[in-house]
């Protein structure tokens, strides 16, 4: 299987945010790029986003296929679509091609069969975004993934200098976007209860919790705030409580009126601030995090 330094040529399907991100990276590591979006105008969009590189618009699935060493999809998140888009990859492409998705929750075993030739190179490559910048890829093999196409994909991503992470069983919506999942929940239901605003949520995590998971995670952060102790020692004395907050945690209910509360608590917050103007600050923030976590050993 194509992994690390023999992957000289990315193939990119779909050039939304995540698909221009990919883009990105791989113009970044200096690998040649084959893009491909059905989308009437995707490739004038791409190209205006895009630093200087070698870059290549197919003109179809197939031409990516066939001139990839790694594929990486980022479709929309339909399953119909999935398993039309890697069947026709699997039909173009090398054998020894790794087939990846960005899905964000499909499961692979549920799309991998559509490919009748190398179904064992399928697997679930999940970032997130913009995965230019972002350490964090998930790695999802399905029923019939091979362990060497697990071991390709997670070389190849080191390689480019994430940091993923094998999910050895699948389970909707891997393992990340279960735990913001979790998060959410009980912050839509604080907001819904009229226990406290969304741009107080935004600060209890952001100013609060956030900012020490962003280096160490929650596990180790845990570990630490118990002292000499350690992790053993916070879940002896602040276990018992927090089962007790489990049993009231939220279970809200997705209602128009919550949504409208939710829209409305952001642009709140925001108060007229661009997206635009909001991402560029946000990525300038994140290389220059991802900067000191490098130079401190954290990352």
């Amino acid at each position: 299987m194509r992994s690390g330094e023999n992957v000289r040529t990315l193939g990119v399907v779909g050039t939304g945010a995540i698909g221009v991100s990919w883009v990105v990276l791989g113009i970044e590591h200096g690998l040649d790029v084959v893009a491909w979006d059905p989308a009437e105008g995707a490739e004038e969009r791409l190209r205006a986003q895009l630093p200087e590189g070698s870059l290549r618009f197919a003109n179809s699935l197939a031409e990516v296929g066939a001139a990839a060493d790694l594929v990486l999809e980022s479709g929309p998140e339909r399953l119909e679509i999935k398993r039309e888009i890697f069947a026709a990859l699997d039909a173009a492409a090398a054998g020894d091609v790794l087939l990846t998705s960005s899905s964000s929750g499909l499961m692979p075993s549920t799309f991998q069969d559509a490919c009748r030739r190398h179904p064992d190179r399928v697997l679930v490559a999940h970032p997130f975004n913009p995965p230019h910048l972002v350490p964090l890829v998930e790695v999802v093999g399905g029923s019939a993934t091979s362990a060497e196409a697990v071991e390709a994909a997670l070389e190849t991503l080191r390689h480019l200098g994430k940091r993923p992470i094998h999910i050895r069983r699948e389970v909707p919506g891997h393992v990340a976007n279960r735990l913001q999942a979790a998060l959410w929940r009980e912050a839509y239901h604080l907001v819904d209860q009229g226990i406290v605003s969304v741009a107080d949520i935004d600060t209890a995590i952001a100013d609060g919790p956030g900012l020490r998971w962003s280096l160490l995670g929650p596990f180790a952060t845990q570990h630490l705030s118990g002292g000499p102790g350690g992790l053993g020692h916070v879940l002896e004395h602040l276990g018992p409580p927090m089962v007790e907050w489990w049993d009231d945690l939220g279970h809200p209910e997705l209602t128009a009126g919550l949504v409208e509360k939710l829209v409305d608590g952001v642009d709140e917050e925001l108060d007229g601030t661009s997206a635009e103007d909001l991402v560029g600050r946000r990525d300038q923030a994140l290389r220059r995090l991802l900067e000191i976590k490098t130079d401190l050993g954290l990352g």
